[in-house]
């Protein structure tokens, strides 16, 4: 009898982690590497957010709190949802958790018996699959192509839906391909789901402060109000606040589900650190300008890393909506032979040759679902991106 659980069998280890690691691992060898895995905004977290946590370190805030968050944070949830989101929702109907993955974690565990099936479109954020299987589920992806903007269908989630669809997981902005679906993409969706009354809906919004060029975020619930009752709005202060290593995520959703997850929480992790709580709470209900200063510099970004791209032999770059993601595709280069010797036969291929040979690290799309593709962080330094999409050119150029 072996000492590992069988589901762990089922289960990958995070592919950005992975290459974030190598990156740094390289690094520390003396290696000269522009990382472009990491999903976290290079700006530090605002001076006030900062504040409050020391304030509360010194008010002696350092005890034990509720489960699942602390009535202000609660509150200030609460406030948030209706302020930006239209959604009315009480206190018992918020969860706050450890990151936004323990809330997408507690959901999953809560609700999944052995053979339910979870859809979740393509590319998708790596953690996804992996959750639906330790929680007992299997994933079912949905093919999306370049051509639809990544973007996955009605009729695609029509195709999906079974008897035993328990949730449908939606992201928008999209880690990775940065694709956010418009209110009357949202509303086709929820005409599918509206025929469908057995398949919830988990909306993972945390990008939903980071979209450029006057495209209007919303969420499903507040699209499709009819879906309320079986939606878990999912969201947290990693991305917009700039406080990834803070580890808040919230939602909200209907109590019996909320419930279910604060009893998971009370027996794995109990309450979230107390001083990122009420940091959290200044981050919702202090001054949010900053907001759109940070996603000026996102854009101008982001419209560099695709103009490049574009450049760069056999790779083709959508321009996404939002986040801060490209997701290339590298078809283009596959079947070439890199200056090693090596011929790409897959977008791992890819990746392994242009960190071997050129130092920049990114994330193969394979990871998340789609490929051939690559995925880049563009939430650092403006001149390292210029020089990593330099160096991808001089790559793609090299291939025989």
């Amino acid at each position: 009898m072996g000492l590992l659980a069988d589901s762990l069998s089922r289960v990958k280890p995070s592919a950005t982690i992975a290459v974030t690691n190598k990156a740094a691992e390289l690094k520390r060898a003396g290696r000269d590497v522009i990382g472009l895995g990491a999903g976290e905004p290079d700006f530090d977290t605002p001076e006030n957010i900062k504040e409050a946590a020391i304030a509360a370190i010194r008010s002696g805030k350092t005890k034990y709190t509720a489960v699942d968050g602390i009535p202000e944070l609660k509150d200030a949830i609460v406030e948030k949802f209706r302020r930006e989101n239209e959604l009315d929702y009480k206190t018992s109907q918020i969860s706050v958790g450890t990151g936004g993955k323990q809330i997408l974690y507690n959901a999953l565990v809560a609700t999944l018996n052995p053979g339910d099936e979870v859809i979740v479109p393509a590319p998708y954020w790596v953690s996804y699959p992996d959750m639906v299987l330790l929680g007992g589920g299997e994933p079912v992806a949905v093919e999306t192509t370049g051509e639809t903007g990544y973007k996955m269908t009605a009729a695609a989630l029509e195709a999906a839906i079974t008897p035993r669809t328990k949730w449908l997981v939606l992201n928008s902005p999209s880690n990775p391909s940065g694709a956010a679906y418009t209110r009357s993409e949202l509303a086709e969706i929820g005409a599918v789901l509206a025929k469908h009354p057995h398949v919830w809906v988990m909306t993972d919004d945390m990008y939903e402060h980071l979209v450029y060029d006057d495209f209007e975020f919303t969420t499903i619930a507040q699209v499709c109000p009819e879906l309320y009752d079986r939606t878990l709005t999912v969201n947290g202060v990693s991305k917009a606040y700039a406080m990834t290593g803070w580890r808040i995520g919230y939602a909200g959703g209907p109590e019996q589900l909320i419930k279910a997850m604060a009893k998971i929480q009370s027996q794995s992790t109990s309450n979230p650190c107390s001083i990122s709580q009420w940091a959290a709470v200044e981050a919702l209900t202090g001054p949010q300008g900053f907001i759109a200063e940070n996603n000026i510099v996102f854009k101008q970004r982001r419209d560099l890393v695709v103009s490049m791209l574009n450049q760069a032999s056999g790779i083709q770059c959508p321009n996404p909506e939002g986040a801060f993601y490209v997701f290339p595709s590298c078809a283009g280069t596959i079947g070439r032979t890199a200056p090693s010797g090596k011929t790409l036969a897959t977008d791992e291929d890819f990746v392994t040759e242009l960190l071997e040979q050129e130092g920049v690290a990114v994330v193969q799309g394979s990871a998340f679902g789609t490929g051939p593709n690559f995925r880049i962080s563009y939430a650092t330094a403006t001149e390292a991106l210029e020089t990593a999409c330099e160096r991808i050119q001089r790559f793609c150029g090299s291939l025989k």
